[in-house]
């Protein structure tokens, strides 16, 4: 819905609201015509404010937008070079971190083929002496 539509059915209806308020009420010809003019010019006052008013408004609005328009552009460029900046900024660090996790991920693998070793070397200690010379006796 357009402002002006709205703006137009608003003053359609203060004009007939005045008229019937006008009309219902009992005056003579001559005060009810002072009254008329009178409410009229009031009215036609009214409505010229309220359409100054309106058109600030767009012009308002109209300077918003073209002040968004072109600043807009210069804060996202802004906020890429932020990004670029911080992005290169934290690149070393990052180098830094993925070789600590490989050295930590090495460290766990050696870690577990120690352990499985040693399970190895308990499980061959665990055994009877015979079943060692067996076991000696078939890996030669």
């Amino acid at each position: 819905m357009k402002a002006s539509r709205f703006f137009l059915g608003l003053a359609t209806g203060i004009a007939a609201g005045a008229a019937t308020a006008l009309f219902s009420t009992p005056q003579s010809g001559q005060e009810f015509r002072s009254t008329v003019k009178s409410t009229s010019a009031e009215w036609k006052e009214y409505l010229t404010e309220l359409k100054d008013k309106v058109n600030s408004l767009k012009e308002s609005i109209n300077h918003l937008t073209e002040e968004a328009k072109s600043q807009l552009p210069e804060a996202v460029d802004g906020l890429k070079a932020s990004l670029e900046t911080w992005t290169e900024s934290t690149a070393p660090a990052k180098e830094h971190l993925q070789l600590e996790i490989m050295a930590i991920q090495n460290s766990i693998e050696e870690l577990q083929k120690a352990i499985s070793k040693d399970k190895k070397v308990i499980k061959n200690d665990d055994q009877p002496k015979s079943e060692k010379v067996d076991d000696d006796t078939q890996s030669a």
